[in-house]
């Protein structure tokens, strides 16, 4: 019997070539989902759930204040000074201690530096503490929910919170493991992902506050990004 070596050489030859395309194909696959997965989280900031930003969890401290806003003042050591105060329109409040003073704008710490910063000569104790008693503000929720729109609240309010209020998830068709939050802040819009899945299975506890104007986003299931 006798061997052809030259069709044996085609035949690994071709085997070659198979291999190399199939390869090729492999490698422009990875790529193309690579510039697919660029082009989506190109500009966004993701955080999922268990890895929020410390500031989310002290919401009632870097929370700007607003016109319309009910503030409790207290001074301790000169408790004669307390008050509770509502920031007017033109964004001010007016405090015994040292007259008018503008509130809108800032975070309950910063008024309190500011408070202290105008008066401290007049304070026995050098202290003063701003909390933040009741606040209505928008939130905007859309997507696979019951009742997409605004949501009105007077107090902090998680991303699931305000779901519920607009009704609840519909479950036929939410990604619940992919809801987002759109956030203009600083002049840039930052987005947060969060897996709510985990949430509501008890998985994780950590929530996530939402800040005036936030846009809650619950993608379908089905959704490419």
């Amino acid at each position: 019997m006798t061997t052809d070596l030259r069709t044996g050489a085609g035949n690994c030859s071709l085997k070659k070539l198979v291999v190399g395309f199939a390869l090729r194909l492999v490698q422009l696959h990875v790529a193309v989902l690579a510039a697919i997965g660029l082009l989506f989280t190109t500009g966004c900031q993701t955080s999922e759930v268990g890895k929020i930003p410390q500031d989310e969890m002290q919401y009632a401290k870097v929370i700007t204040l607003r016109e319309g806003d009910i503030l409790r003042i207290t001074f301790p050591g000169d408790s004669n000074l307390d008050s509770t105060q509502q920031i007017r329109r033109d964004g001010k409040i007016s405090l015994a201690v040292l007259g008018e003073i503008k509130a809108a704008g800032l975070t309950p710490s910063e008024l309190e530096k500011e408070i202290l910063k105008q008066a401290a000569s007049q304070l026995v104790t050098k202290e003063v503490t701003v909390t933040l008693q009741s606040s209505s503000f928008p939130v905007f929720v859309t997507g696979a929910v019951v009742r997409p729109g605004k949501v009105l609240s007077d107090h902090q309010i998680t991303t699931l919170e305000a779901i519920m209020e607009a009704g609840g998830f519909d479950y036929s068709r939410a990604n619940l493991v992919r809801v987002r939050v759109i956030r203009s802040e600083d002049g840039q819009v930052k987005t947060f992902t969060l897996n709510l899945k985990q949430v509501l299975d008890g998985k994780q506890s950590t929530p996530f506050y939402l800040k005036p104007s936030d846009i809650v986003y619950v993608p379908t299931k089905f959704s490419w990004f």
